[in-house]
């Protein structure tokens, strides 16, 4: 799977989430988790409505979430990252 990386998601990922080890680390494995097998339960993926519509997400930890889109048949931008509610 081809991950392409939103300016947006850059920049969150950089000030929520790159500081800390732990979650940078849990980030990773939910990514190669990710792109080995999308649909695997333990990401919870699921997909969005109302202003999100057309995007999905899935967990990285209880309360952080990775926001996607798909742009291909096996191409995803990852749009957003961090808490629910900075998110959604």
């Amino acid at each position: 799977m081809k991950i392409y990386l939103d300016s947006t998601y850059v920049k969150h990922y950089q000030k929520r989430i790159a500081s800390k080890i732990n979650l940078c680390s849990k980030t990773a494995e939910r990514i190669k988790l990710f792109q080995q097998e999308p649909d695997h339960p333990l990401l919870k993926d699921h997909s969005l409505t109302g202003s999100h519509f057309g995007h999905r997400a899935f967990w990285i930890t209880g309360n952080i979430r990775l926001v996607y889109e798909r742009v291909g048949d096996n191409e995803v931008l990852f749009l957003d990252i961090g808490t629910h509610p900075q998110v959604y």
